[in-house]
């Protein structure tokens, strides 16, 4: 998404965009899935068919959005991508092309935030890796960003867990495919009691039981990270759905 191109501009181009992600989605499926990874994909069924959701995603690879953007097949999936992502020539085609989104991660991005709100509202899919940046060594302490912006949209959360894309380059060095599971968590909602506006240490809470759901997924505890101890786990802010 251009920098020019304003946030309602942008959700209005949507619709627009829908056959450009059918081909992007099938070379995803065709040449990713079936000749670069093996890929085993859980919990499809946890996705809403229709309405506001986020996928609430770990990262530990560059490869964790194409997964997520090609496994759904129902909808959509629009991620939010740092800025960096469309400073080389096939990074900003991939973006353009999609019609992902972008963000600063050095600064609380109002922009961004308002677009996710804003996409959400509209009753879009879209993916956030609340982390911000890829972790290596298990699951870190996040931001607040995905709360805030599921609160404000209402949107449903579905916590998506991605394991064993670890070391793929080198894999595909030796000529390797990387077997990775891609799971999709229960999914919830945050419990606002009809508020609009949120306190930051309520906020915090409902990141931190976001983020034991999201590990609760992850199938090897090593993943974990800090929320490897899931006995902490509390669910006082979420709201589990049936979908």
């Amino acid at each position: 998404m251009s920098a020019s191109v304003s946030v309602e501009q942008y959700i209005a181009r949507q619709p627009s965009l829908s056959w450009r992600r059918h081909i992007l989605r099938g070379l995803i499926r065709w040449v990713g899935f079936g000749l670069l990874v093996k890929i085993k994909v859980n919990g499809l069924e946890n996705i809403p068919s229709s309405g506001p959701a986020l996928l609430m995603m770990n990262h530990v690879t560059a490869l964790d959005p194409g997964l997520c953007m090609g496994a759904v097949t129902h909808r959509f999936v629009i991620p939010m991508t740092k800025i960096e992502n469309t400073h080389t020539p096939l990074g900003a085609l991939a973006v353009w092309w999609w019609g992902a989104y972008t963000v600063n991660r050095g600064e609380i991005d109002r922009k961004a935030l308002t677009n996710s709100i804003e996409l959400l509202k509209s009753g879009q899919l879209i993916l956030i890796a609340p982390e911000g940046t890829r972790q290596k060594h298990g699951l870190a302490r996040p931001k607040d960003g995905m709360a805030y912006v599921a609160t404000k949209a209402d949107a449903v959360v579905v916590p998506t867990a991605i394991s064993g894309a670890e070391g793929w380059k080198e894999k595909w060095g030796r000529f390797q495919r990387p077997e990775i599971t891609l799971t999709f968590g229960k999914p919830f909602r945050f419990r606002v009691g009809g508020r609009n506006r949120i306190p930051r240490e309520e906020l915090s809470e409902m990141t931190e039981e976001a983020m034991y759901q999201l590990a609760t997924a992850l199938p090897n505890p090593e993943a974990r990270g800090v929320y490897s101890d899931l006995s902490k786990a509390t669910a006082r802010y979420l709201e589990f759905i049936d979908t």
